[in-house]
């Protein structure tokens, strides 16, 4: 059996992608799964032992090209796939299996898609979790009524490459003598996701002066956030903080967070990747909620502020004093984290209900780069 996936451009949701493919896998040992995305996923993809292939999605996130699809999914006929999935919502995300001529197109109901889809789900509020609605992809419709069929959440698990890590760890001139402490501030979806520098700051010296060191990671947009941060520390301290945003590869990224010994991020892709990668996380959370897309691990902090306006879902907080994150104290992380060295975890299995609200599924499809 060979299976296409149509693949999110995202870096959170490809990352928690990988436990539709490890479904697939479970429910087809044998089968051949190729998954369609863009270029820089690859660095995710080769890094999930189960995509047999990775292939190429050329067009932007906004390109709609009727005829370059077209001539991709001819292309694609030749391959002869069984069944494609579709885990995008949009029109245009069908129709390159649609000109593939694959028999077998699953995907949920969303823009116009009758006709495009022979396999389409309808019931997409059955299943409260971002990463559930993926999952029930991977099994026969009639088989999937609520979240409670689905069998088990398997957790992504993206492998390490050593010998890239030891490269990495020689170019950017760092060790791992130290335990580690990895800082990520960004958040490409909007300042409501982000938790103040100075909180960040507070947190990274308190680890600091017990010994830690600090890897401060994210895209070329983060590196002022980054620096601000760096600049807050005790300049003592500073020699042991080291801003990577902007330096690494995602291949990089990867390898080096794997050696973290803590995880401090907001809601963002690298909060995911930490999780795939097993390591001890706290997730921070502002306008955004758990309850949708929480990072998918064992050993995981969760804290956030429970003023009324939250989850608001914003990117910028409409009333202008962005309190879920202003008052989220650097105490409550610095106490999450020693929860977290003890074992005694405070995180317990979330009674989920569905919180993406119109304006979110909205919004959540117009940011500008992959987070």
């Amino acid at each position: 059996m060979k299976i296409l996936v149509i693949g999110p451009s995202w870096v959170g949701d490809m990352v928690m992608s990988q436990s539709l493919y490890k479904a697939i896998k479970a429910n087809h040992p044998d089968c051949e799964l190729h998954v369609m995305a863009p270029a820089w996923c690859r660095a995710l993809l080769e890094r999930m032992p189960e995509v047999d292939k990775a292939v190429a999605m050329p067009l932007g996130h906004g390109d709609f090209k009727l005829g370059e699809r077209r001539r991709l999914g001819k292309q694609l006929a030749a391959e002869k796939y069984d069944q494609a999935i579709i885990q995008p919502n949009s029109l245009k995300s069908a129709l390159i299996p649609w000109f593939a001529r694959i028999p077998v197109r699953t995907g949920w109901k969303g823009e116009h898609r009758f006709g495009l889809l022979n396999d389409m789900r309808s019931n997409k509020s059955a299943f409260p979790l971002m990463v559930e609605a993926y999952l029930a992809l991977a099994y026969p419709k009639a088989q999937m009524k609520s979240r409670a069929d689905i069998p088990a959440i398997p957790h992504p698990s993206l492998n390490v490459d050593l010998v890239n890590q030891g490269k990495a760890l020689e170019r950017l001139g760092l060790s791992s003598a130290r335990p580690v402490l990895v800082l990520c501030p960004g958040a490409e979806f909007g300042p409501a996701k982000r938790w103040p520098e100075g909180h960040y700051a507070v947190v990274a010296q308190k680890h600091l002066d017990e010994g830690w060191q600090v890897w401060i990671f994210g895209s070329g947009k983060d590196v002022p956030v980054a620096n601000t941060i760096r600049e807050r520390i005790n300049p003592l301290s500073r020699p042991n903080c080291h801003v990577l945003a902007g330096k690494t590869s995602l291949y990089e990224a990867i390898d080096l967070m794997a050696l973290a010994g803590r995880v401090i991020s907001n809601d963002s892709g690298l909060m995911h990747i930490a999780a795939a990668l097993n390591r001890p996380l706290i997730g921070v959370y502002g306008s955004t909620s758990p309850l949708y897309t929480p990072p998918l691990a064992d050993r995981v902090e969760i804290v956030h502020t429970d003023i009324e306006c939250r989850p608001c879902f914003k990117r910028t907080c409409k009333f202008g004093h962005l309190k879920c994150l202003i008052e989220l104290m650097p105490e409550q992380v610095i106490e999450a984290g020693k929860r977290l060295e003890c074992g005694e975890s405070a995180a317990q299995p979330i009674a989920l209900q569905r919180v993406d609200p119109p304006h979110f599924v909205a919004n959540a499809g117009k940011r500008s780069e992959p987070e």
